[in-house]
């Protein structure tokens, strides 16, 4: 499989961008707990303080949890984690937010880290392909040999990640930053993981598919 000439970033570059990125996520949900922590200071109604306190909480435990497994070590080098967990993680994401619905199919495996997080990643960008919420179905075929991941994303105002595609199969016009490092990583993992990534827009849905080897 050819190295795909868009993956240029140095390993300070990439590891720099990516901590800006999860900061970008959790920086909200702990901004939601000062707010909370600030209304009852203030001796406002302790009930929607602590509603919005722990709703906030939750989220922000929600998304370092999914952060640790999508963009952290995972474990030793070459360690190998339970899609299970990966399943747990996607789904805890969107209920979090109670605006997506995710189903998740197929055989329970212990698989190389990589393709776990190329899946989580790919689960990220399937979230943002339906801005104002849906449904997403991922399924696994064969995860621990030839895989097939499959995420199909439908909702309203869908819309084919731009930066995805330019990755895929042109040349990014900007440079990459916090907000386009994202799916930098998930096409870097696909390498990494001996995987391609296929992209394809029905009108009706959206469907990211990563499989080992040639791209059909």
């Amino acid at each position: 499989m050819a190295k795909n000439p868009n993956l240029t970033l140095t390993g300070h570059d990439l590891a720099a961008l990516l901590c800006s990125r999860v900061c970008h996520d959790i920086i909200s949900p702990v901004g939601a707990i000062n707010n909370g922590l600030e209304l009852l200071d203030e001796g406002g109604a302790d009930s929607d303080a602590m509603d919005l306190i722990r709703t906030s909480a939750l989220n922000a435990s929600v998304r370092l949890k999914f952060a640790r497994l999508a963009f952290g070590a995972s474990g030793s080098v070459g360690a190998s984690i339970d899609t299970g967990e990966a399943e747990k993680a996607a789904k805890d994401f969107a209920a979090a937010e109670k605006k997506t619905e995710v189903t998740w199919s197929g055989p329970r495996a212990i698989i190389a880290k990589n393709r776990v997080k190329l899946l989580l990643n790919l689960f990220l960008i399937a979230y943002g392909a339906i801005p104002r919420g849906g449904s997403i179905e991922i399924t696994l075929e064969n995860p621990e040999f030839d895989a097939i991941f499959t995420l199909a994303a439908k909702g309203r105002m869908m819309r084919v990640p731009p930066k995805l595609v330019e990755l895929l199969s042109g040349t990014p016009e900007e440079a990459i930053d916090a907000h386009s490092i994202q799916p930098y990583y998930t096409v870097l993992l696909a390498e990494e993981a001996g995987m391609t990534i296929d992209v394809v827009s029905t009108g009706e849905e959206i469907v990211f598919t990563a499989r080992t080897g040639a791209s059909s």
